[in-house]
């Protein structure tokens, strides 16, 4: 039980990594406020929560949008009195070379990316201060480290919450907060399998040539990044500040020959 008797906060935990980050955050003993924009979803995955003996709320809110987030954090508080862990996993992706992405497409990937991130931080973070203690967990990416073809708006927000993450952590180390990013791989979620049917031919060839980015030339799964975000909750990673933590499959640092 790592992390027995704290509350977390997930952001986009109604499928995917988020989903099964709320259900091992609960398997070590968290309550966990399960959140989504669908909020359908939130309930689902705090049903499975419940139904597995452990404890969860689901409330749906935008995480764009500072009243809807407001008012998460507050009925969270409201019921639960503290918010240990904040990990900010929501976030969509963005396809396309710079010249091909259209304004709009640029904004919003940017505005659920990077502000999904700021607004939940900035409106839990008074109560970390004040209970001078805390722990936030930020979803970047490797491609935040690396160059990938035809994901601009995509590199650019992970970049920018790796960035993020760092002056974060040197402006509330002082209040006991750690913060940490996670940068996942190719991660093989219901979203990517759905993204792969929809945008190639042949989905088998591309998973195949995407496997080969990745030193082991596997896909990632949500467990995968869950299991590291436990870590990164949990007093096992206390003398980790600032860190980015690499769940890739080698395709930062590795290269086959």
């Amino acid at each position: 039980m790592r992390l027995n008797g704290k509350i977390a906060l997930i952001t986009g935990a109604g499928s995917g990594i988020g989903r099964c980050s709320a259900l091992a955050f609960a398997g070590e003993g968290a309550a966990v406020v399960v959140n989504d924009l669908d909020e359908a979803k939130a309930e689902e995955t705090a049903e499975r929560i419940r139904e597995a003996g452990g404890t969860a709320a689901a409330i749906g809110a935008d995480v764009t949008d500072p009243l809807s987030v407001q008012s998460m954090v507050e009925r969270a508080l409201a019921q639960f009195g503290r918010i240990d862990v904040l990990f900010n996993n929501a976030g969509i992706s963005g396809v396309g070379a710079l010249h091909e992405v259209e304004p709009d497409d640029w904004d919003r990937v940017i505005r659920v990316n990077i502000r999904g991130v700021y607004l939940p931080s900035k409106v839990v973070l008074p109560s970390m201060m004040q209970q001078k203690s805390g722990v936030i967990i930020n979803m970047s990416s490797c491609v935040a480290e690396i160059g990938l073809a035809k994901r601009a708006s995509y590199s650019a927000s992970k970049g920018a919450v790796l960035a993020l993450t760092k002056s974060m952590q040197v402006d509330y180390v002082s209040y006991g907060i750690r913060v940490n990013a996670l940068l996942p791989g190719t991660i093989l979620t219901p979203f990517v399998e759905q993204y792969l049917k929809s945008s190639y031919d042949d989905p088998e060839a591309a998973i195949a040539s995407i496997k080969k980015r990745q030193l082991s030339e596997e896909l990632g799964s949500p467990e995968d990044v869950a299991q590291a975000a436990v870590f990164l909750a949990s007093d096992e990673s206390k003398f980790m500040m600032g860190s980015p933590l690499y769940i890739d499959g080698g395709a930062v640092f590795g290269k086959n020959a």
